[in-house]
């Protein structure tokens, strides 16, 4: 089974909002890991986001990527700059992808506006994974 590793900075908006598409277009036919060059926690905002398209990510842990040295994974999409510069060495085959999303907890304004920040940014990352895993699988 072909093992799909997403990388962010601190593993809380985007690399969660793409770990539950990539699972979500997937389904069985590959496992998706998650982690960041730190670790800050899963953002609510996020977990509220990706509930409002059917998609439950409010389990989702916040991993570093260090914990996952010893899997070979067969990609790993990096989905923001500071995470692909700033991503330890794997010894692996992986193909790398890097498509740099903007970064929904960094909004600002009212309420509304951020959250059709969120919505914003989901839909751009959810375009991405479907295409993703169509061409890929």
């Amino acid at each position: 089974m072909k093992k799909i590793l997403v990388l962010c900075t601190g593993n809380s908006c985007r690399s969660q909002i793409a770990h539950g598409y990539l699972q979500k277009f997937v389904g069985d036919r590959a496992q998706i890991y998650s982690a960041g060059v730190e670790t800050h926690g899963v953002n609510p905002k996020a977990i509220t986001t990706m509930l409002e398209d059917s998609i439950d990510i409010s389990k989702h842990t916040s991993n570093n990527v260090l914990e996952y040295q010893g899997i070979d994974f067969d990609y790993i999409i990096t989905v923001c700059d500071n995470a692909k510069e700033r991503c330890p060495y794997f010894p692996s085959r992986a193909e790398i992808f890097h498509y740099n999303f903007p970064d929904p907890a960094k909004a600002t304004g009212t309420e509304s506006e951020i959250k059709a920040e969120f919505a914003r940014v989901r839909e751009l990352i959810k375009k991405y994974c479907e295409d993703f895993i169509n061409t890929h699988f």
